[in-house]
C-alpha cells in the first residue's frame, strides 16, 4: 500500500454494543502486535482489559481499557470502550480524542439497532470509522443482511473492503477488493496467500466495482475513470479510501474473528495506511499546529495507591513530569504499554498519557493552553435512573458525600443531589448496572459500607376548599403568659400559584409588630400538611384576632397561626397531588408502538410522537408521566428495544391523585413519620 505512514502516536477507539467483542479484539490486537506474550481470553478471565473487580464481577466492560502497543515500528495506543449502553459516556469520552475508531458489531441484522448510538455520535462529531464485523466463524452469517440493516441506520455509505470467501458455509477467508488478492485463515497465524477461488471473479468484479462508485461520489477524476471504462490505479484508490476515510465520508467495512485473529492482521494493516494521524485530528478539532503545548482530559480516575490521575491525548508540544499546568505542579506521568501503568519523564503529540494529581482539572478539560478554536465538549448524557444511598456504618455520612463526589468527577453520566426535604442523598446514573457499578465502587475503593432504595416521590397537598378558622394561644404560668388569638381565612389557589398572605387587619385588633410572625407560623405549618406532605397553592388571609398588652409576643401569635392551620386545613378537603413529568422517549421506529404501551400502562397521556430530528427511523413520543411511575422506565424500555431505548425527562406540573393510590401514600408516609 502506498503513502508514508504518520509518524506520531496514533490512538484508535473499538467500540461497539455490549457481547460484540471488543475487549477480544483489544486482546487480539495486543497478541497480534506482541505486546502480550499470550492471547488472553474473556472465559479464562485473563484478558488485558476488563481486569477490574467490577468489572469481573459483571462480566463486562465498566470503564475504558487503555492499552499501548508497537505495530511496524509505529507507536500505538487503543482504547477499548465499555459495551454497555449505560456505560456510553465513557465511550463518547474516549471517542474524543482519537484519529479513528473501530466499530465492533455481530453478524446478526436483528442486532444492527444495537450500533445506532455509536454511529450517530461518530458522524456528528466527524470522527473517522472503520466497521469491523466480529464472529463470522460461528454459525450461518448474514453478511450482507447485516450490512444492509447496518447501512439504514447509518448517514455514511458502508463500504465493503473484503469479499468473503465460503467453504461449506462457513467464512474460511477474503478477497481484498483493491488488491484483488485472496487470503485464506489460519486461525492463530496469518492469513495465507491462496489463488482467487473459482467462482468467486464475478461476484468480486461486482463488489470492486460497487467500491470504486461510492469512492467516485467524492472523487471526480476517478468518477471520469469509471464512466470511460478505465481501471484505476491501485494507488489512486487506496489514495482515495485514505482521504475519504480521515474525512468521514465513508465507513469500510472489514470482518473475521477476533478471538481466533481472524481478519486481525488485515485490520491492523488497514488502520496503519488508513487512519489519520494526530496533526489531522487536531485540526479537525479546531486545536492549531502552533503555539503552547495541550492536552484534552477525557477520564478521570481516583485511584488507590497513585491518587488522582488525569488521562489525555496530547494534540500539541510537549509535557514534562514536575512542570507546573494550569497552577499545579505535574506530580507523575505515565504511559499505558499493554495495559499497565509506566513512568516517563516527557510525551509529545499523540501520546495518551496519564497526567497525576491535577487536582483542579476535570474531564473534558483542556490543559496547558486554551484554545479558542477547540470543539466544544460534548454535555454529559442526562440522568435515566436513581437510588438513594446511605451509609450503614454511623458517622460514616461524611466520608460518603466525599467518595460520591469523586464517583461524579470520574463519570460526569453520574450526578447526586441532596434532598433536604425528603432527607436523602440520591445518585443518579444511566441504570441499574451502572449505580451498581458505583456502589461496588464506594465498597472496594473507599471500603463504604453502604445501602441503596428507592428514592421518594416528593408529593404534595393541597386544598379543595376555603375555610375561615380561629386559633387561640393562651397559657399562664405566673410572671407574663402568653396570648395570641388570630382568624384565619384559608383558601385554595390555582395550579402553580405557590402561597401568599394577606394582612386584613383593621383597627389594629392586632398590632402590626405580631403580623409578621402570624405569617411565619403559618409557613413554618406548611411543611407538613394535613396528609403528612407539604402544602402548595394555598392563600392564608389574617383577618382578625385580638392581643393581650402585657402577655402577647411574637412566639404566642406564631403559635396562635399554627393551631387555626392545624384545626382549619382538615376542613378544607385536602387532596394529594404527584409530581407530573414531561417525557420525551427516543425509540427506533419499529419500537414506537411498543413504547406507547409502555408509558399507557403508567397512567402516562401520551401526547403524539413524531420523527426523531436529525436520526435515521428513530421517533420520539412526548407524553405526561407520573414522577412515580418512572423509576425503572429504563429498564422496561431497553429491555423492548435491544437496549437502545432512552428518553429526556423534566417536571412540568402537580396533578390531583385519589383513590387507592392515594390511600396508600398517604398510609405510607404515615408509617413511615411512625416509625
Amino acid at each position: 500500500m502506498p503513502g508514508k505512514a504518520a509518524s506520531a502516536p496514533r490512538a484508535a477507539a473499538i467500540v461497539g454494543p455490549f457481547a460484540s467483542g471488543k475487549t477480544s479484539l483489544l486482546e487480539s490486537i495486543l497478541f497480534a502486535t506482541g505486546a502480550v506474550p499470550r492471547q488472553g481470553t474473556i472465559k479464562d478471565g485473563n484478558t488485558v482489559g476488563d481486569s477490574a473487580p467490577e468489572a469481573r464481577n459483571h462480566l463486562m466492560s465498566v470503564e475504558p481499557n487503555i492499552a499501548g502497543t508497537e505495530y511496524l515500528g509505529e507507536r500505538w495506543t487503543f482504547i477499548d470502550c465499555p459495551g454497555s449502553i449505560e456505560f456510553l459516556q465513557d465511550a463518547y469520552n474516549a471517542l474524543m480524542v482519537v484519529d479513528a475508531a473501530v466499530v465492533v458489531c455481530e453478524p446478526d441484522p436483528n442486532r444492527a439497532v444495537m450500533v445506532s448510538p455509536i454511529l450517530k455520535f461518530l458522524d456528528d462529531h466527524k470522527i473517522p470509522h472503520i466497521l469491523f464485523v466480529n464472529k463470522v466463524d460461528t454459525g450461518d452469517v448474514r453478511l450482507r443482511e447485516t450490512l444492509e440493516a447496518l447501512q439504514a441506520i447509518s448517514e455514511r455509505p458502508l463500504v465493503l473492503r473484503e469479499l468473503p470467501i465460503r467453504e461449506g458455509g462457513q467464512i474460511t477467508g477474503y478477497v481484498d477488493l483493491v488488491s484483488e488478492r485472496a487470503y485464506k485463515y489460519h486461525a492463530g497465524q496469518s492469513s495465507d496467500l491462496i489463488k482467487l477461488p473459482d467462482g468467486e471473479t464475478d461476484e468480486e468484479k461486482l463488489a470492486r466495482q460497487e467500491l470504486l462508485e461510492h469512492l467516485a461520489d467524492y472523487d471526480d477524476h476517478l468518477m471520469e475513470e469509471l464512466l470511460e471504462d478505465v481501471v484505476p490505479p491501485t494507488d489512486e484508490i487506496y489514495d482515495s479510501l485514505k482521504k475519504d476515510l480521515a474525512n468521514d465520508l465513508i465507513v469500510p467495512v472489514f470482518f473475521g474473528s477476533a478471538e481466533k485473529r481472524e481478519g486481525v492482521g488485515r485490520l491492523l494493516k488497514a488502520l496503519r495506511h488508513d487512519i489519520p494521524g494526530p496533526e489531522v485530528s487536531a485540526q479537525r478539532l479546531g486545536i492549531g499546529p502552533s503555539g503552547d503545548a495541550i492536552a484534552r482530559v477525557f477520564k478521570t480516575v481516583h485511584a488507590q495507591h497513585t491518587g488522582k490521575l488525569s488521562f489525555a491525548r496530547v494534540w500539541r508540544g510537549e509535557f514534562t513530569d514536575g512542570q507546573h499546568i494550569d497552577g499545579s505542579r505535574l506530580s507523575g506521568l505515565y504511559t499505558m504499554p499493554a495495559g499497565t501503568l509506566a513512568k516517563t519523564p516527557k510525551v509529545g503529540l499523540g501520546d495518551v498519557v496519564a497526567f497525576g494529581k491535577l487536582e483542579n482539572v476535570g474531564t473534558g478539560a483542556l490543559i496547558g493552553a486554551n484554545d479558542a478554536g477547540a470543539d466544544a465538549w460534548p454535555a454529559p448524557l442526562p440522568p435515566l435512573f436513581s437510588h438513594a444511598i446511605f451509609a450503614e456504618k454511623k458517622g460514616d455520612d461524611v466520608k460518603l458525600s466525599g467518595a460520591v463526589t469523586r464517583l461524579v468527577d470520574e463519570d460526569p453520566s453520574l450526578s447526586v443531589e441532596q434532598n433536604a426535604e425528603l432527607g436523602e442523598m440520591v445518585i443518579w446514573g444511566q441504570g441499574d448496572i451502572h449505580l451498581q457499578v458505583a456502589a461496588e465502587r464506594l465498597r472496594n475503593r473507599f471500603n463504604l459500607q453502604i445501602g441503596t432504595r428507592r428514592p421518594q416521590v416528593p408529593y404534595r397537598e393541597t386544598i379543595r376548599k376555603a375555610v375561615e378558622q380561629h386559633g387561640r394561644h393562651k397559657k399562664q404560668s405566673g410572671g407574663h403568659g402568653q396570648f395570641g388569638d388570630v382568624h384565619l381565612e384559608i383558601k385554595p389557589m390555582p395550579r402553580g400559584s405557590g402561597f401568599t398572605f394577606e394582612d386584613r387587619i383593621v383597627g389594629g385588633v392586632v398590632p402590626r409588630n405580631y403580623i409578621p410572625a402570624v405569617e411565619e407560623g403559618v409557613k413554618e405549618w406548611m411543611p407538613h400538611g394535613t396528609l403528612g406532605f407539604p402544602v402548595v397553592d394555598i392563600s392564608v388571609a389574617l383577618t382578625s384576632g385580638s392581643f393581650h398588652a402585657v402577655d402577647s409576643s411574637d412566639m404566642a401569635f406564631k403559635t396562635a397561626a399554627r393551631i387555626a392551620m392545624t384545626e382549619g386545613m382538615p376542613k378544607c378537603e385536602p387532596v394529594l397531588l404527584e409530581p407530573v413529568l414531561s417525557v420525551e422517549v427516543a425509540v427506533p421506529s419499529e419500537y414506537t408502538s411498543k413504547a406507547q404501551r409502555v408509558i399507557s400502562g403508567r397512567r402516562g397521556q401520551i401526547l403524539g410522537y413524531d420523527a426523531k430530528d436529525g436520526w435515521k427511523g428513530w421517533d420520539v413520543v412526548n407524553a405526561y408521566l407520573p414522577q412515580s411511575e418512572m423509576s425503572d422506565l429504563i429498564i422496561e424500555l431497553r429491555s423492548l428495544t435491544m437496549g437502545v431505548g432512552t428518553f429526556s425527562w423534566h417536571f412540568d406540573h402537580l396533578q390531583d391523585l385519589t383513590g387507592r393510590l392515594a390511600d396508600k401514600v398517604i398510609e405510607d408516609r404515615k408509617a413511615a413519620a411512625a416509625g
